[in-house]
């Protein structure tokens, strides 16, 4: 089969659409037929080497996807069943092995393209604002990074929560986009956005969703007293270290967050996925188009994805 592989970190030159040999399934796995495939920032740290890799070279990025059911290896599953998957590795492959308690099933109204597109960010939305911090009606979040993908997600979950939305872009096309998702402000990084929140909120905001990383001091400083820094990512580089103290005085909270020590059952990731595409079934929320690369064309995905020019998500086409 063909895989999109590097057996070096770097830059996206090391990225190699190459041959290798199709997985051996194990018990309780299916084999999937992969036919869209989610590319996030994780998938560029791993690259670089900054995030942990499952396997020897030549190593393979990618937890998220859709597919068909190729070989169900006498597991509940059978040949033909439409199954997506987001925490499984070695996904920028043709074909992936896939354990049964992993395996989101999909109805006929998610496409494969949705299902790589909304399952890795709009479960990491899902559980930001319900988990990591749980919204409030009348409260008022800031976002970073607010076109993105997690971010377009973000705004809408905490809309249908009854928040007040800040989004925070790079620059006014993005700022449109955010918008037109239900934010009701947007700043831009290049202006004084310290200063237009706290105009907005003098006392600060309830939370601040940071997946920016350099920013986190930042963000501290436009919450209020009692509130909480959601840092969930390092897009644009490694944070700033938390003075201890300034959160003992300022009575602030910092949440690190991982949606694997949320969505970690069959169970709940099933219900939590149902929940998700049940939002998007019925208009609750909105999802642009993915933006598409063929799989060979990996290093051009990454690329595009890297030069934070993207909005929403970038999907992989065996």
């Amino acid at each position: 089969m063909k895989a999109l592989t590097f057996s070096e970190f770097g830059s996206s030159k090391v990225l190699k659409y190459a041959t290798i040999p199709t997985p051996i399934l194990k018990e309780n796995e299916i084999l999937i037929e992969m036919k869209a495939i989610g590319l996030n920032f994780a998938d560029i740290y791993r690259r670089k080497g900054n995030y942990y890799l499952t396997g020897a070279p030549p190593f393979i990025a990618g937890y998220e996807g859709a597919g068909v059911v190729i070989d169900a290896n006498n597991t509940s599953y059978k040949v033909g069943d439409r199954i997506a998957f987001a925490d499984v590795p070695l996904a920028n492959a043709e074909l992936v092995a896939v354990p049964i308690d992993k395996a989101i099933p999909l109805t006929d109204a998610i496409s494969f393209e949705t299902a790589a597109s909304v399952l890795l960010q709009g479960l990491t939305a899902t559980y930001l604002a319900t988990n990591s911090h749980k919204t409030i009606a009348g409260e008022t979040v800031l976002i970073h990074a607010a076109a993105g993908g997690v971010g377009q997600f973000l705004i809408q979950i905490s809309k249908l929560l009854g928040a007040t939305v800040i989004g925070l872009t790079s620059t006014k096309e993005k700022a449109d986009f955010a918008k037109s998702n239900g934010a009701d402000y947007v700043f831009l990084y290049e202006d004084d956005w310290k200063k237009k929140v706290l105009d907005l909120n003098p006392a600060g905001v309830a939370v601040a969703y940071d997946s920016v990383g350099s920013t986190l001091s930042d963000s501290f400083e436009i919450t209020k007293e009692c509130g909480q820094v959601v840092f969930f990512g390092m897009s644009g580089g490694d944070p700033d270290f938390i003075n201890p103290r300034m959160l003992m005085d300022s009575s602030k909270t910092l949440t690190g967050c991982d949606l694997w020590s949320y969505l970690n059952t069959k169970e709940e990731r099933i219900s939590k996925a149902n929940q998700l595409f049940n939002w998007i079934s019925s208009g609750q929320i909105n999802i642009s188009p993915a933006t598409s690369f063929k799989l060979s064309k990996g290093r051009k995905a990454h690329d595009f994805l890297e030069s934070r020019n993207s909005t929403g998500k970038i999907i992989l086409i065996p």
